[in-house]
């Protein structure tokens, strides 16, 4: 089979996997044949990039890199929605609709209002060809090569009476649970915390790296469809094609005859929109029919045949009894408000975030205080003010800890950030087991085995101190182990215990995490500031660990998405010499220490005996795209400014100190078109 029959092959087979797991909940193969058939299509790709297909899957991962964002003009306008909070205000907005269809009978097709983003794909010939913000209603940014990482959204289109030239629009979001494990690992690594999912889905959308938008899982729920001339009567119609034609559309939909239909619609998505995988904050009501659509025309800023209901910001009130003070794995003290238990949103809420010390000062809360809590589209409720007119003699000052709640270290604050930290990283014990807990995570090394309250187990019999212990453990040590203990959440008594088979079980996924990559391990050491998509940076840039570990401040800052922060975080860790017996007993039990190295076609010598570095962001390459071309025209990429550096290559938004020290040293600095020139 030739190179161009395998692609199509790969590429349809591979579509058909996607559409069968995305539209249809089906997993027809596990992800290791998924994986092993995408890795040699992107192998095929690369040798033979004139025969990728604009429907490959491989675009689903990203990698182009953008310096700046293209603006595009919108076909259709992408008006705003008026508002109401209220049923006499729709009950208005039924009337203004029946009387300027004069009286004739309506249908309304009743929406979730989903919180996220506003997007707009164009199609042609069946396939996405451009994807867009929303803007200010009239022109957006382009961001396609992101919008292609949504891997619900069809990259081509199959089926009857497609048109050969659609726009379809809906909400791009970032699921509550991508949110979560997002924040999770970003607070797990010391990184600040992402405010909200809709900002985050925001942010993620305009990001430069297609790469990281692709890790982040965004998703699109889809609820319009245009074309000229309509190719439908109804938007129901609408919404049923765009399901048949593999595009995702929300089953929450609704078609309602009349005012107190749709009523009974709001009312009872009030409580069950808490189930939904994304936030929501109301009702969009829509007149089904597009011929009264256009009867009823727009005003200057919205459709008069359309409206949103907005729900009103979900709060109670409740005491503060207590504050409690969590220990993180890189140290972080948190507290977290106990409450006296009340009903928000459906669930009884028993504990609120409460952030940091600055929190605390900004709203002025006491304990024993009636404080209000809001749950939005955050995960955790949260204490946003206090009544103060409810303050009684019992309220009291809240006296942040000036020593580890665990073990009593006194703590420190770093200049310029929020928390305060326990410093006893290697004895504290919340740390201790947190630092477990993040090396077995899937996204590490993978031995989910040892979850539900082993590890702390291991731990209280000391058979390990160290994640590197993990792999010196026999089925002598642990069968028969057994502790009960009180689960905080649920509040019941449990019981974990040790027989054959999960000893089985652990040893498995011991022995198995050894062949987890290399970008793996280096995430799952557990250096601050250091996560997965980090990892995989600094993976593919220096290839080893002897080789991370070796590199001075200045090489480790060359590294893509690596500034002074992490870059000294590095350097920090491997300076301890704890840290390097801890590499060394991983290295010795048998975990990955390098990197595959990619296989760069030659594609001629224009460049040999040069050495090139580059800063900022190009036009024409993502960062891995100019290293092989690089590479493949037989140049050497260096890590640092030197005098016997040939070229330095200056793109957008060039990093200072790179720039400073090319002009100290009189290196030659180019463009991205001059760097061109010399191929």
């Amino acid at each position: 089979m030739n190179p161009e029959q395998r692609i199509n092959e790969l590429t349809d087979l591979l579509n058909h996997y996607n559409h069968q797991y995305y539209q249809n909940s089906v997993s027809e193969v596990d992800d290791f044949t998924f994986d092993r058939l995408l890795e040699e299509l992107t192998t095929l790709e690369q040798q033979y990039p004139d025969l990728r297909r604009p429907d490959s899957p491989t675009l689903r991962v990203g990698g182009t890199v953008s310096k700046e964002f293209p603006t595009v003009f919108h076909r259709f306008p992408m008006l705003s929605l008026g508002n109401t909070y209220s049923e006499a205000e729709l009950a208005e907005f039924d009337t203004r609709v029946r009387k300027g269809l004069d009286g004739a009978e309506v249908e309304y097709i009743c929406e979730l209002k989903f919180d996220g983003v506003a997007l707009s794909m164009t199609y042609e010939n069946g396939l996405l060809v451009q994807g867009a913000t929303r803007g200010d209603g009239v022109r957006g940014d382009e961001i396609t090569p992101n919008i292609r990482t949504i891997r619900t959204l069809p990259l081509r289109v199959k089926g009857p009476n497609v048109p050969a030239l659609f726009e379809v629009r809906g909400e791009g979001f970032l699921p509550l649970a991508e949110f979560e494990r997002i924040n999770k690992e970003r607070e797990d690594i010391g990184e600040p915390l992402l405010a909200n999912p809709r900002n985050a889905a925001s942010g993620t959308f305009k990001m430069q790296d297609s790469a990281v938008v692709a890790s982040r899982r965004l998703d699109c729920y889809l609820y319009s469809f245009l074309s000229e001339p309509d190719i439908f009567q109804t938007h129901e119609e609408s919404l049923n094609a765009m399901k048949a034609w593999g595009f995702n559309v929300s089953d929450t939909w609704r078609k309602c005859r009349s005012l107190s239909e749709v009523m009974a619609f709001i009312d009872e998505w009030d409580t069950r929109r808490f189930d939904l995988p994304l936030g929501t904050d109301g009702i969009v009501i829509k007149v089904n029919r597009y011929e009264q659509q256009r009867q009823l025309g727009y005003t200057a800023k919205s459709p008069r045949w359309a409206i949103a209901y907005k729900y009103k910001a979900l709060a109670a009130s409740t005491t503060l009894d207590g504050i409690q003070y969590q220990v993180g794995r890189t140290g972080a003290v948190t507290p977290v408000a106990l409450l006296k238990p009340v009903l928000l949103a459906g669930t009884v809420v028993k504990r609120a975030s409460l952030h940091n010390a600055n929190e605390i000062q900004r709203l002025g809360v006491m304990l024993h205080d009636t404080v209000f809590i809001e749950k939005g589209g955050e995960i955790i409720p949260k204490v946003t003010g206090v009544d103060t007119d409810k303050r009684t003699a019992l309220s009291q000052p809240i006296i942040y800890p000036t020593h580890c709640p665990a073990c009593q270290t006194e703590l420190y604050r770093r200049e310029g950030e929020a928390h305060f930290y326990c410093p006893n990283e290697k004895f504290c014990p919340p740390q201790r087991q947190a630092r477990f807990e993040h090396f077995i995570q899937r996204r590490a090394m993978n031995i989910e085995s040892l979850g539900e309250g082993k590890i702390e187990l291991l731990i209280d019999r000391e058979l390990v101190q160290s994640p590197a212990d993990l792999y010196e453990l026999t089925a002598e040590k642990l069968l028969g182990l057994e502790k009960a203990y009180h689960d905080q959440e649920t509040g019941k008594k449990r019981v974990v215990s040790f027989r054959q088979k999960t000893v089985d079980n652990i040893l498995t996924a011991i022995e198995r995490s050894k062949a987890q990559p290399f970008a793996n391990v280096l995430f799952a050491l557990g250096i601050r500031y250091v996560g997965l998509t980090t990892a995989e940076k600094l993976v593919d840039y220096f290839g080893s660990i002897d080789a991370i570990a070796a590199a001075p401040l200045e090489a480790l800052t060359a590294a893509p998405e690596v500034g002074p922060r992490i870059a000294q975080s590095l350097v920090d860790w491997f300076a301890d010499a704890d840290n390097r017996v801890f590499i060394e007993r991983l290295r010795l039990a048998g975990l990955q220490m390098e990197g595959e190295r990619k296989v760069i076609e030659q594609e001629g010598s224009a460049l040999a005996g040069k050495t090139f570095l580059y800063t900022g962001t190009f036009a024409n390459f993502s960062r891995e795209a100019l290293e092989e071309k690089i590479a493949a025209n037989g140049g050497k990429l260096v890590s640092s400014v030197s005098k016997k550096l040939n070229y330095l290559i200056v793109g957008e938004n060039p990093g200072p100190s790179k720039i400073s020290k090319a002009e100290q040293l009189g290196v030659p600095m180019i463009s991205e078109e001059e760097f061109q020139g010399l191929l």
